[in-house]
């Protein structure tokens, strides 16, 4: 695009925050002084030069500076404007840039300028072309949109490049500053493309605000709409209420009429008359009236004086707990005595006394699948009352349990409400399912909502959030359960009574796969109760060898595969039914055993097989187990003292190694020791399974036990395992989970046990056939643990040779 420059010397006709672009005829007012003076010394110049027309230059000023590129304009006419006042009409040109102010004639400023002449190539190119085609048809929108026809018409008639970017001069959505820009650009395809992109950017946003007045017009004829409508409805209801004869005028009426009609106690009554008054004063539009009826067919809906009888058949109770879980017989006589308070109670009228009622509150606490969930379906069949679960884990919001205050939208009752109006009745059993699961953040802590629900003292005037109306839960029966009792906030386990669940034993699990699982797992395989027949020793392996645990899910789970895997190979003509598994058959149909006991593996391939390895006893959140403790001694030429432990130990076993350490070197000799060994050598102590956290001072005798049994020499034995805590003279301390840790140690194949002489007592909670295949040593001192645990020297020189 080339262009060529003339020499000028013009009046300046400045334009205040006004521009003027080449192609435009505009009419100016001849009263300002600027204009006037301009016009003349044009005139006077004209005569002298003997000109067709007077030619001024047209200059933007803005805010009193002068911009660097003017119009040369020619004045085509002067006379009057429309309003009477003397103007002239003027036409651009040209552009001319400014140069250096000069004098002339008049007493107008004169400039000396140079002309720029543009000159396009002929033809167009194609992009030339296509952007000339869409300035025309964004022009035409634009036009057509303010009702223009006859200007679009001129447009599209517009072929000149220049021509048409200048014709954009006359769009008043144009700023000052976006009309100086085109002015400045010389370039006329340059300033094309800058013209169709403001006119571009105008449309769109014409067109957001267009779509947004539709939007704003369409919500409010829509609002008037449904105004109308609903007034309409509200007069056809009307008239057909009285074609009807009904009484009720609306539905506050409906209302007050079941609050009177239902048997609601007097203070519930009162504070539900009092929002059906709400009701009646506030307005159809209100959002106040949608909670209040909801709020009041949450309270109708609830059962304020229904309960159901107790079946107090005591014998029968007895036989319903016994007939649905083996075992547990702790959790079955707690709920026997409650039976038979509750009845001798009733029978001398003493049902409530002091406004409560006698319920209970349990804490079932025991590790997983031992049967605590399904305990509660069995309490209350035995009782005869309703069964309602109220699943506990990861809730962490205290309005899940006290309710959400009826200020929010979306406001419900709390779980426990909700429970009893689930149950039909005043007095239903309510399992609180894994309440030490109940986690707290910044919207509360649940745990302490359950305080006052779970106190037997207080539950009788509880207040849920959403109620706000007292609700009497002192004749519930609540079960909580738990699989860790440390994990329970100490004072809400204080309002409760706990009982323990701590597993079976393998005779327990024999009885409740025979009786429970096969016959449910028959079922669910497809098959009939006597097509697939399980030996008592086969249930026992895999209670024993396959499924080593404290409850009972993995060996149905064992029982489900073996039945699926006889059902699959009946299908496919293998095998014949009916069939009977023994011990001997499941190797062939689930595989190898998973634990194989010490006392069954060679001797020499033993966990105990070499000096520094003993047997402890641990409780988990799982049940009982049994724990192995490492020990070695550092080469005194390698370097390396003190102490090292490993296995992720907590600090109180971390504690229980020094003391056992201490101990050894201060006794070592009195034992027979070589506790010179222990100066300048290190000392290591391991517990495997190391990605399992451990703590507890119950490993006490385990970790000095094995320390000696390395000293000495000896091997420990490997039927023994031992739990106690010990202290610097050698005391055994009592420790916790006796009956835990002696059915692990059954489970694990260990015949010999150590405890501590004042766990003695505990022993009571074992059951008897376990006690009859143990042999216990209650002892007091670290010595008579040396004494039954090592093996006779000779046996560990045997053994080493």
């Amino acid at each position: 695009m080339a262009s060529t420059s003339t020499p000028l010397t013009l009046p300046v006709l400045p334009l205040d925050d006004e521009v003027v672009l080449p192609g435009m005829v505009v009419p100016l007012d001849l009263s300002d002084t600027d204009v006037r003076a301009a016009v003349e010394a044009a005139q006077a110049a004209a005569r002298s030069s003997g000109a067709s027309k007077p030619q001024v230059l047209l200059v933007p000023r803005i805010d009193g500076q002068y911009a660097a590129t003017g119009v040369l304009g020619t004045v085509e006419q002067v006379g009057r404007l429309s309003d009477g006042d003397p103007g002239a009409l003027i036409r651009g040109r040209g552009r001319v840039k400014i140069g250096a102010g000069t004098t002339g004639p008049g007493a107008a400023l004169w400039i000396e300028g140079t002309r720029i002449e543009e000159t396009v190539p002929d033809p167009l190119p194609g992009q030339v072309t296509d952007l000339v085609k869409e300035y025309k048809a964004l022009a035409t929108d634009w036009l057509k949109k303010r009702g223009a026809w006859q200007v679009v018409d001129r447009v599209q008639q517009i072929d000149d490049v220049s021509q048409l970017a200048d014709n954009s001069g006359y769009s008043p959505f144009l700023t000052t500053a976006q009309k100086i820009e085109l002015l400045d650009t010389a370039d006329p395809v340059a300033r094309l493309k800058l013209a169709t992109e403001q006119l571009r950017e105008h449309l769109a946003e014409q067109d957001v605000a267009e779509s947004i007045a539709k939007d704003v017009q369409e919500g409010v004829d829509k609002q008037q709409r449904e105004f109308l409508l609903r007034r309409q409805l509200e007069a056809v209801r009307k008239e057909l209420r009285e074609l009807d004869g009904d009484g009720a005028e609306d539905e506050s009426d409906d209302y007050r009429a079941r609050v009177e009609a239902a048997d609601l106690p007097e203070k519930v009554r009162e504070a539900a008359l009092k929002e059906v008054e709400k009701l009646e004063r506030s307005s159809d539009q209100s959002p106040e009236g949608s909670w209040i009826r909801t709020w009041l067919d949450t309270v109708l809906e609830l059962p304020w004086n229904e309960t159901t009888e107790d079946a107090y058949d005591i014998q029968g109770a007895k036989a319903i707990l016994d007939g649905e879980h083996a075992g547990l017989q702790d959790v079955k006589e707690r709920i026997t005595e409650y039976l038979a308070v509750r009845k001798r109670r009733a029978d001398r009228g003493l049902g409530v006394v002091g406004g409560r009622r006698g319920g209970a509150v349990l804490a079932l606490v025991g590790p997983p699948g031992v049967g605590k969930t399904s305990l509660g379906e069995s309490v209350a069949h035995a009782m005869g009352r309703k069964f309602v679960r109220v699943a506990l884990g990861g809730v962490r919001d205290e309005a899940e349990i006290r309710g959400h205050r009826r200020t929010y939208v979306g406001a419900l009752p709390g779980r426990i409400v909700r429970a009893i109006k689930e149950a039909g009745s005043m007095n239903p059993v309510v399992l609180l399912d894994e309440i030490d699961k109940v986690g707290s953040d910044f919207r509360g802590d649940p745990a302490a909502a359950l305080l006052e629900v779970l106190d037997p003292a207080q539950n009788h005037t509880f207040r849920d959030h959403y109620l706000e109306v007292e609700l009497d839960l002192s004749d519930v029966v609540f079960l909580a359960t738990a699989n860790v009792l440390e994990a329970i906030p100490e004072a809400l386990l204080d309002r409760m009574e706990l009982v323990r669940l701590d597993g079976y034993t393998e005779d327990e699990k024999v009885v409740i796969a025979r009786d429970h699982l096969l016959p449910r797992q028959l079922e669910r395989a497809g098959l009939e109760p006597g097509e697939v027949v399980l030996e008592d020793s086969a249930l026992r392996k895999l209670a024993a060898e396959y499924t080593r645990e404290a409850g009972v899910r993995n060996l149905e789970r064992s029982v489900a595969r073996l039945l699926r895997k006889v059902a699959a190979q009946h299908e496919l003509g293998e095998r014949e039914l009916p069939f009977t598994v023994g011990s001997e058959q499941l190797r062939a149909l689930v595989g190898r055993p998973h634990h194989v006991p010490e006392s069954a593996q060679d001797p020499a391939e033993r966990r105990t097989a070499v000096p520094g390895v003993a047997t402890g006893l641990a409780v988990t959140g799982a049940g009982g187990d049994v724990l192995f403790v490492e020990a070695s001694l550092a080469d005194p030429e390698t370097g390396g003292s003190g102490l090292t432990l490993t296995g992720q130990l907590g600090d109180v076993m971390k504690e229980s190694a020094q003391i056992a350490l201490s101990f050894l070197r201060s006794h070592g000799a009195e034992l027979e020791l070589p506790v010179a060994d222990l100066k300048d050598r290190g000392v290591h102590i391991h517990f495997p399974a190391g990605a399992v956290p451990k703590d507890g001072p119950s490993a006490g005798i385990t970790m000095t036990t094995a320390l000696a049994s390395l000293l000495s020499g000896r091997l420990v034995r490997t039927d023994v395992a031992m739990t106690g805590e010990v202290s610097l003279t050698g005391r055994v301390l009592p420790i916790g989970g006796l009956k835990q840790k002696l059915l692990a140690a059954h489970r694990a194949g260990t015949t010999t046990v150590v405890i501590p002489k004042r766990n003695e007592a505990d022993l009571d909670d074992v059951p008897a056939e376990i006690l009859e295949k143990l042999e216990v040593h209650p002892v007091t001192d670290v010595r008579q643990v040396l004494e039954i645990a090592l093996a006779p020297a000779e046996v560990a020189v045997t053994a080493a040779a």
